[in-house]
């Protein structure tokens, strides 16, 4: 076995000989045939391996470059072009790829041919011919009076003449030695780092052979100017600048100078405009160099004291050589304006919305702390102890309600019952309580128009947005005063826009409520209807007065200004329809009076998600005699109803639950038992849900927090 595996390895050991020899064998004819075919040329030649190590070289490129067998071709080029390490490297991977590669590159002497064979997997054939008499970039280029390089795709300058080396002080090695921006276009006026310093000059680029950036220089004098401009762009109506890579103002025609007010002093784009976000110069900038496309922004005239906004439209130009950029102006304030009006429209929206939400979720919890306590006064008598204690629980619930329902009014989702008014009754009716309310300070001066029409607006609702304009009048006036409540019949002829509101034409009745108090200031006159901003001091108001006040007009299709003038008062105008139509019956008002509480008979489905709602008002219809099924949502109330043999009278359900909605499932539940009264509760405006109602036969609408004589009058109305 050992003298096999002997005799196994000595055959190999042979084998690897042979093979060596073998190969060796081949390079000798590999160079043998190289010398009869390149020995004698007069063109310097070479062989490399993959890194580039010099093996055979003919008599002409000992002579010429002297390069030592076993050096690389890279350090026989470094003297005589530049970066030889990158050009050699792309001319083998091309010849590696494609069997051969060819180049030119400039020298000091003139003009470098290179060529490149690959001869095996590992050996390439280099041919090097220089021609010294070239006239593109060799002699030709040296004689010449204009500055002139040449350079790579890589930014790496091959050669410079003679003038560009007197103008530059030296040879540079790369292009962003030379100019101060890296953007070139031939044509344009560049700035050149000169040995005396900054010079400016028209550049033109040609490509050269081999993929080279051949690059010329006209120098242009030092205090050179622009031309005045021309008669078009001075008279031009539209307001146009010019500026300069730096950001300084060039020029500007007429109606530039008329919009910006400039008096021909030097500017600045930065000095000119703001509101960006980002430095405006870096937005020129970024026109100039081409990193953005120019386009529009809406920026802020400075100068104007920030109260003019100005559409600028940036592109770039070329004037005369020199690179800049031209900027269009138009007058965007209305458009600014309304832009702002929108935002701050959202953001009333979604104030709203939320208010809405917290009411609906405060209706709950409302309906459930005053239900249990009507559910403790049933059983108390005011002589117990703990009957006191109810009574602060049920009205601080009923005040609690109210702070709620002010939160509905500004959302506009309270629940309104408009009916056809006489505005002069209402104020009458309501003088009284106004002349109370402003105190003995105070004169309170009603006059009312002999003509004015009818409105339709709900009118507890008016009332309270009368008394809450009045309580802000008379805060407004600490030292007494006069307020003032006058009707108006109005004819808008045509449609009149004021604020963010636009008033369609037609018959209007105007209540304006005036006081001689302090005024509202200019800057916060926009503000006095949003909820919760209050002047008064804290614990004084809730701040929801006006924006309640806001809310209601809205809901009732009205509308609400303010003009006030500080130091001299306030006047608010609330515009009304006048309404065409014929007075509607309470018919709800009317069965309401008429009904008394008594032990009803029947069987109520109740349906609501909240716990503590859903048992005051199960025991509150179980003590009036009813029989109470409940159900969580939705989906078990419709499970119950799957029993045939179950009787059913009235349903009883919330609107909005998780999963299916009241009018949803009550639709379905009606095709079995079509004759089945329904009531429908929410914390949201009946108005969420009219639309669903309409379509929904027997059913009428209990807003929360309703008391426990609320529900069972309210269910033995539509039972009965």
């Amino acid at each position: 076995m050992f003298l096999a595996a002997g005799l196994t390895f000595a055959v190999l050991a042979m084998m690897k000989q042979g093979a060596g020899w073998l190969g060796q064998r081949a390079q000798n004819r590999l160079d043998a045939r190289l010398i009869t075919l390149v020995g004698a040329d007069v063109t310097p030649c070479f062989t490399t391996d993959a890194l580039g190590q010099i093996g055979f070289q003919n008599a002409a490129a000992r002579n010429r470059f002297e390069a030592s067998p076993g050096s690389t071709l890279i350090a026989a080029m470094k003297d005589h072009f530049a970066a030889p390490s990158a050009v050699l490297y792309r001319l083998q991977t091309r010849a590696n790829h494609a069997g051969a590669a060819r180049e030119d590159v400039a020298t000091r002497r003139g003009q470098l041919r290179l060529s490149v064979h690959r001869l095996t997997a590992t050996r390439f054939l280099w041919r090097l011919e220089e021609f010294q008499d070239r006239a593109a970039v060799g002699r030709g280029a040296e004689s010449l009076s204009l500055p002139m390089l040449t350079a790579n795709k890589a930014g790496v300058v091959l050669f410079t003449n003679d003038a560009m080396r007197r103008l530059l002080g030296g040879r540079p090695k790369r292009l962003d030695r030379v100019f101060t921006s890296s953007n070139l276009h031939s044509g344009e006026q560049i700035e050149v780092s000169a040995a005396t310093g900054p010079v400016r000059a028209i550049l033109a680029e040609v490509e050269g052979l081999g993929e080279r950036r051949e690059i010329y220089l006209l120098p242009l004098p030092r205090h050179h100017t622009d031309e005045s401009m021309s008669a078009d762009f001075e008279n031009v109506p539209v307001a146009l600048l010019k500026f300069e890579a730096n950001g300084a103002l060039r020029i500007a025609n007429k109606a530039a100078r008329d919009l910006l007010a400039l008096n021909g002093e030097p500017e600045m784009v930065h000095e000119m405009f703001e509101g960006l976000g980002r430095p405006v110069a870096d937005w020129l900038s970024d026109v100039i160099h081409q990193r953005v496309p120019g386009g529009a922004e809406v920026l802020c005239a400075r100068k104007l004291g920030g109260e003019v906004f100005l559409q600028v439209t940036l592109s770039r130009i070329v004037d005369q050589g020199r690179p800049g950029v031209l900027a269009v102006l138009q007058d965007a304030t209305a458009l600014k304006t309304l832009e702002a009006q929108f935002v701050q429209s959202q953001k009333m929206q979604a104030i709203g919305q939320l208010a809405g939400g917290v009411a609906h979720d405060f209706n709950n919890l409302l309906t459930a702390i005053s239900g249990h306590c009507d559910l403790l006064l049933l059983r108390h008598n005011s002589g117990d102890a703990a009957y006191a204690d109810l009574i602060q629980i049920h009205q601080n619930a009923n005040r609690a309600a109210a702070l709620v329902g002010q939160l509905l009014a500004f959302s506009r989702k309270q629940t309104l019952k408009p009916e056809r008014l006489e505005v002069q009754d209402v104020l009458s009716d309501l003088a009284h309580l106004l002349n109370r309310l402003v105190g003995e300070r105070v004169r309170l001066r009603l006059a009312h128009a002999p003509d004015l029409g009818p409105i339709r607006a709900d009118k507890r609702q008016l009332e309270q947005v009368i008394m809450n304009l009045v309580v802000n009048a008379r805060d407004a006036m600490p030292e007494g005063g006069t307020i003032r409540i006058d009707t108006e019949a109005l004819t808008l002829r045509d449609e009149m826009r004021r604020d963010r509101a636009v008033v369609p034409a037609g018959e209007y009745a105007l209540i304006r409520v005036s006081d001689t108090g302090c005024g509202i200031p200019p800057e916060r006159l926009q503000k006095i209807f949003e909820p919760f901003f209050t002047t008064k001091r804290v614990g004084e108001g809730t701040g929801l007065g006006l924006s309640t006040a806001y809310g209601i007009v809205k809901q009732s299709g009205g509308f609400i200004f303010v003009d006030s003038t500080e130091g001299e008062g306030s006047i608010f105008q609330l515009y009304f329809p006048i309404f065409e139509g014929r007075a509607e019956p309470n018919v709800a008002g009317q069965a309401a009076k008429k009904i008394v509480v008594r032990q009803g008979e029947g069987v109520v489905l109740l349906v609501e998600d909240e716990a503590p709602v859903r048992a005051f008002a199960s025991r509150a219809l179980r003590m009036r005699g009813y029989t109470v099924l409940e159900a969580e949502n939705a989906e078990e109330a419709l499970k119950q109803l799957e029993d045939p043999a179950l009787e059913v009278d009235i349903f009883v359900t919330d609107v909005v639950m998780p999963g299916m909605d009241g009018p949803s499932w009550v639709r379905q539940a009606l095709q079995a038992r079509p004759n089945v009264k329904v009531i429908f509760v929410s914390g949201y405006a009946e108005e969420s849900l009219s639309e669903g109602q309409s379509r929904i036969p027997n059913s009428i609408f209990l807003p929360k927090p309703f008391s426990l004589s609320d529900l069972t009058a309210t269910v033995q109305e539509q039972l009965h």
